[in-house]
């Protein structure tokens, strides 16, 4: 009985993660202009809605006081975020090919969607709030840390990944090119959502579009959109957003050098 349940346990994680080393899948990720497109567009999103996680870290490195430490607490961290994006996006894959678990998974994306709008109007805290002094941690400590907080972080963005699509090969690729250019370019991703706030609100945005195409491609609905098609609209998304930003700029600029001018 327990060599039964042993075999039905090898069977079902053989199931579970086979597709990752499946030649047609690796194919329809890299020789292919909709994998290449997607794989892409998720970099991007995952850089997007990571730039919390990433500011997050670097206060947590930051404890050990140490730049040496802190690299290596950093790469420890990157790959343990690998091990487990691998892990989940099989389980995942697997899991949403149940229409009830589709269902749960864009119910959650449209609330976080709404959630974070909620949250926009909310009254932030004031700088006279009493910060509590953090104790040092140790490097194997602060490893732990970086790995547990990644966890909590990457749920939200591998669910937007499956949501759409579902190959674990493009999905698994996307999440780890946009998480090492979130390593390897935080700071500027950083710099960059302070100077076009903007482009949050367009990742949130998306995440409630993605809700919706990951709704409708239940069963009793059954429309998919393709993800030429949805890749082509982030990117279009992504560039309105841009150009909506400097238009505002523009616009601000001409108005206050009325006022100067009177």
């Amino acid at each position: 009985m327990r060599k039964d349940r042993g075999w039905i346990a090898i069977d079902t994680i053989i199931k579970l993660y086979k597709p990752f080393f499946e030649a047609t899948d690796w194919h329809a990720a890299l020789f292919t202009g909709s994998g290449l497109l997607t794989i892409a567009m998720l970099a991007v999103m995952e850089c997007l809605l990571s730039v919390d996680n990433a500011v997050v870290l670097a206060t947590q490195t930051r404890s050990l006081e140490d730049p040496v430490k802190e690299r290596h607490a950093l790469v420890y961290g990157l790959w343990g975020a690998y091990l487990f994006r691998f892990i989940a996006i099989g389980l995942g894959t697997y899991l949403m090919k149940f229409w009830g678990i589709k269902a749960l998974g864009a119910g959650y994306l449209l609330y976080m969607s709404l959630h974070f709008f909620y949250e926009q109007h909310k009254p932030k805290p004031t700088d006279t709030d009493t910060v509590v002094p953090k104790k040092k941690r140790s490097f194997w400590g602060t490893v732990a840390t970086i790995e547990l907080l990644d966890i909590v972080f990457s749920i939200d963005s591998i669910l937007t990944a499956l949501a759409i699509d579902n190959n674990p090969v493009i999905v698994l690729l996307g999440g780890c090119i946009g998480i090492l250019a979130m390593r390897l370019v935080a700071q500027v991703m950083i710099t960059l959502l302070a100077r076009i706030p903007e482009l949050l609100y367009m990742a949130y945005v998306l995440i409630a579009v993605i809700a919706i195409k990951l709704a409708l491609s239940l069963p009793m609905i059954n429309i998919e959109i393709p993800n030429v098609a949805f890749s082509l609209f982030v990117f279009g998304a992504f560039g309105v957003t841009m150009f909506w930003h400097y238009r505002k700029e523009q616009q601000n600029g001409i108005k206050h050098t009325h006022k100067e001018n009177k």
